[in-house]
């Protein structure tokens, strides 16, 4: 299990903490990074950027957002307490970004802010060197998956990343693809796993065909925690 160092852990944290990049050019952010930082972790998930309701707890994926989420991961075998005590939760972007200019939803982090925020991803990738990664919702799929697939093409899906020195070796052409786990793969190497936004505004999860796919990423979370003891 990777482990960041007491002293690392806290640098990282205090520069989350103290951080006013996109505040200081000119974005309408509420300044105060949202994430779980646990002392060692085989798992990231990666949201877009906190909401309201994670400003007002001071934790990644609250209120209604939160309990979708758990909802599928929990069919993977993860109960909520446990998978915020040991796995590293994050996002995009770490601070909130405000509402959106027509009122519907939490305004999506422009690409300036998103470049202002990645070296902090960065570093969490370097630190946790994760052996499993949820990417949830567009934008942090996109981290990975090209824009142009849609998320029907992607959910229900997994990628497989052969052992690497490299702390974060993303490139989906050197990956294998799959729609179920594959037990003969060498632990070694990394899953990336990605769900779509559990956002209560978003209809997408609700049609049947979709909530297959759902289901089908979750079995496939189940089977990599269970064969790798995450």
């Amino acid at each position: 299990m990777a482990a960041p160092s007491p002293q690392e852990l806290q640098e990282l944290n205090a520069a989350l903490d103290n951080c006013r990049l996109c505040l200081d050019a000119g974005y309408e952010i509420t300044p105060g990074a949202i994430y779980d930082h646990p002392h060692s972790s085989d798992v990231m998930l990666i949201g877009q950027a906190p909401g309201v309701t994670e400003v007002e707890a001071r934790r990644p994926f609250n209120a209604g957002s939160g309990r979708r989420l758990f909802t599928w991961l929990e069919q993977a075998g993860w109960e909520e307490s446990e998978f915020r005590a040991t796995n590293v939760m994050t996002a995009v972007t770490k601070c909130y970004p405000g509402k959106a200019r027509n009122g519907k939803g939490d305004r999506l982090p422009s690409r300036a802010e998103q470049r202002l925020c990645r070296p902090y991803l960065l570093r969490e990738f370097a630190l946790y060197r994760p052996r499993l990664i949820i990417p949830v919702g567009g934008l942090a799929i996109k981290l990975f998956f090209p824009p142009s697939l849609k998320l029907n093409q992607i959910i229900g899906t997994a990628a497989y990343f052969p052992p690497s020195d490299e702390p974060v070796s993303f490139d989906l052409g050197k990956a294998k693809h799959f729609e179920a786990f594959d037990p003969s793969l060498p632990g070694g190497g990394r899953w990336l796993v990605p769900l779509p936004h559990p956002s209560g505004a978003s209809l997408w999860p609700n049609k049947p065909a979709n909530k297959a796919l759902i289901d089908r990423a979750a079995a496939i979370l189940g089977d990599i925690r269970r064969a790798w003891e995450l």
